[in-house]
């Protein structure tokens, strides 16, 4: 299978080239040229099998160049006991008959971007060998949060790779900086950049086309690549955890083959309620994807309306990971719904660039209108949830596990669609313990890890091994920059 860029599907790589890559060098994002169909037998074949076996199985119908007997190997290394702090990876919790959340942050940082940031430096590495490439990869990120420290914990002294951070300066949570900063292994930087996400965002889009740079590098025996959800070997280890999710509902009864269910996601960036689409393409019985966004509901404005507009207020929440205006993934949908049309992309892309703002067809926008519903949550709402759910139900969730929840709440009482959902749990409460505190009528005592422990008193819940280990943990790192010093700040770290 090959995969083309979005603005221009004429450039066709291999699976192995479109991971080393990362970004198509016209600034497109490289996608599949064919979503492989799953039918009943498949989703059968994995209801008994270990979440690594459904990786392997569902990644080798994208990755032609990669035997499946390798992905199992990589996957169960990726998402192996001494990594991962349950044998299911992603399990689901019940919260009612029809209501179950999908819990992604058992992995070594506590966040879902583990889900496809423990295969992917895999799939990188082998992708160097499959290739013949004789240089250093350099990964670079633009983080919201999470992405960062699951990357630099993925990669971190993987040989003939570095890896550099980049992450909003005073728009992280406390326990998200310090795991960034606090990062062990030889071959990872971070930097925090002064602005927010999209500053640091556009940072790295623009080095990475940059033939300058690129030049600059190549000479010192380095090319770039990403870990950012741009990269196609982010999005396919989160299509697995869907198709998962349904096995797993088929195996308890919950579901029977051919059901329909919806999937809430709490959305910045857009990749993993993309993830969830491909997986519907492929022929997963899904009736609904929501889209849950934060204040910032730049997604929820699109999908009721068709325009895309970045010309608005920004704002920093308790639920940064989705502090974002410009959401990269999206355009792998546009690339999808138009038809695979990449003039039209181009277009979309051009008008953002220009205007900050565009206008998808009518076409477009009545094929968007039939998979989504987009709906957000501001901070009251989200607090109000957390101690609902705590309170009601028992069970701790963190600020963006709360959006999607409440947004599902919206969806059902302004549709009155019943159908079994699964809300995806995308961090550990205790990433964000103030606000938790806060949310569950307990007032802060101290900040940072200092809370761990007062959330874990408070509620008897498990701290997260990784995370109750940064007390004791040194601070590496502390580089800040203005955004229009970030290429600077990469060519120092590579000299």
């Amino acid at each position: 299978m090959k995969y083309l860029s979005t603005r221009d599907k004429q450039i066709r790589l291999s699976a192995a080239e479109a991971i080393k890559m990362g970004l198509s060098r016209d600034g497109g994002l490289l996608t599949p040229e064919t979503i492989p169909v799953i039918d009943e037998a498949f989703i059968k074949s994995l209801i008994p099998a270990p979440y690594p076996v459904r990786a392997a199985k569902v990644m080798a119908l994208y990755l032609d160049d990669y035997p499946e007997a390798e992905l199992l190997s990589f996957a169960g290394s990726a998402y192996g006991a001494d990594r991962f702090d349950t044998p299911a990876a992603a399990p689901l919790r019940k919260v009612d008959d029809a209501t179950y959340c999908l819990e992604l942050w058992h992995g070594p940082t506590s966040a879902f971007k583990d889900m496809a940031l423990q295969m992917l430096p895999r799939l990188l590495s082998a992708a160097l060998v499959k290739t013949g490439e004789t240089k250093t990869a350099c990964i670079l990120v633009a983080t919201s949060g999470d992405t960062g420290k699951a990357a630099m914990e993925g990669f971190a002294d993987v040989p003939r790779t570095s890896i550099m951070v980049f992450y909003p300066k005073d728009g992280v949570s406390e326990i998200q900086e310090a795991q960034m900063v606090t990062q062990e292994g030889g071959n990872v930087g971070v930097c925090a950049v002064v602005g927010n996400f999209d500053d640091a965002q556009a940072g790295v889009k623009r080095i990475f086309s940059d033939t300058a740079i690129r030049d600059t590098l190549d000479k010192r025996g380095v090319f770039l690549s990403s870990a950012n959800s741009i990269n196609w070997g982010r999005i396919l280890p989160q299509i697995v955890y869907y198709i998962s999710a349904y096995c797993d509902l088929l195996r308890d009864g919950v579901l029977v083959m051919g059901d329909k269910v919806n999937f809430c996601v709490p959305t910045g960036n857009f990749g993993d309620i993309l993830a969830a689409y491909y997986a519907m393409r492929m022929g997963l019985p899904v009736g609904k994807l929501i889209c849950a966004s934060n204040r910032n509901n730049i997604l929820t404005d699109f999908l009721r309306t068709g325009v895309y507009d970045r010309n608005r207020k920004f704002y920093t929440t308790m639920s940064p990971s989705m502090d974002i205006l410009i959401s990269s993934n999206l355009e792998r949908l546009l690339y999808d719904l138009s038809g695979e049309n990449d003039a039209e992309v181009r277009g979309y892309m051009a008008a953002l660039s220009r205007d900050g703002k565009y206008q998808v067809s009518e076409g477009i926008k009545t094929a968007l209108n039939g998979v989504y519903w987009g709906g957000f949550c501001d901070e009251r709402g989200t607090s109000d949830t957390i101690g609902r759910y705590w309170r009601d139900y028992g069970y701790l969730i963190d600020t963006h596990t709360a959006v999607a929840a409440d947004v599902l709440e919206q969806y059902r009482a302004a549709t009155g669609d019943r159908t079994v959902s699964v809300f995806a749990s995308t961090a550990s409460p205790y990433k964000f313990c103030d606000h938790v505190l806060d949310a569950i009528g307990q007032p802060p005592k101290g900040t940072g890890t200092a809370l761990l422990d007062q959330l874990h008193e408070a509620t008897g819940t498990p701290v997260p091994t990784r995370l109750a280990a940064l007390k004791r943990k040194q601070r590496r790192f502390d580089l800040s920059a203005e955004k229009a010093d970030m290429d600077a700040v990469v060519l120092n770290f590579l000299k």
